[in-house]
């Protein structure tokens, strides 16, 4: 067996942020009142660093790009079929399966933040581009935000819960571990991701300029549309 890093620093880091700021967010939600200054703040992050990594996905490192595990219906069917032989089988970074958790993950989770900027509470909180758009539009955008988005978060975090549970006790196989040091055992020859000082400096390039962008946005004033 031999150490091969798959997971760069910034992808590393970006994991475990979101998983907090998924926390957080759930926790303040339940709270309410003027927790919920800290429930948008939350949503700012999630949505800067989604928006990292989706920059990231096309150009960081090997396995942090979207196309080293972007794979067909029929490789994904495949490996389902698989059964107990897929499970054996060996993947640097996500297999076929887990590719799809990851692409619903992100997908969901920035629909979830999107549609909070324009959501409300019929209350006293409402999201910063509210302004914009009609108390009709706002509150079906807020349907969809508590009823479908949240939702499909609680359930693919569930999944994704289930799955590293399933590989841990069915397959002897820790995916916590490498997500914590960037390092991945396998017993073949494989490319190790870039994860020099280089690299991560442009990805806090890419975040900051990201976590700009954000920032205009949910500053945005009403006479600018």
């Amino acid at each position: 067996m031999k150490k091969v890093r798959v997971w760069d620093l910034p992808v590393r880091l970006f994991h475990w942020t979101l998983a907090v700021l998924i926390v957080m967010a759930i926790v303040t939600q339940q709270i309410g009142g003027n927790a919920m200054e800290w429930h948008f703040r939350i949503g700012y992050a999630v949505l800067t660093l989604v928006s990292f990594r989706i920059i990231w996905g096309m150009i960081g490192p090997r396995y942090a790009r979207f196309s080293s595990f972007l794979h067909g219906p029929s490789t994904i069917a495949g490996y389902i079929r698989g059964g107990k032989a897929a499970l054996k089988a060996n993947y640097l970074g996500h297999n076929p399966l887990g590719s799809l958790s990851v692409f619903a993950l992100l997908g969901v989770v920035l629909a979830q933040a999107v549609s909070g900027l324009f959501a409300n509470d019929d209350i006293a909180s409402e999201g910063p581009l509210v302004k914009f758009i009609s108390k009709e539009m706002s509150d079906n955008i807020t349907w969809f935000h508590k009823e479908v988005s949240a939702n499909l978060v609680y359930l693919l975090v569930a999944m994704h819960v289930i799955a590293i549970a399933v590989y841990y006790f069915r397959k002897k196989q820790n995916l916590v571990k490498p997500m914590l040091t960037g390092d991945q055992e396998v017993d073949f020859d494989a490319p190790p991701a870039n994860d020099s000082w280089g690299m991560r400096l442009l990805a806090l390039a890419i975040f900051a300029l990201c976590g700009f962008v954000v920032s205009y946005i949910v500053n945005l004033p009403a006479k600018s549309l």
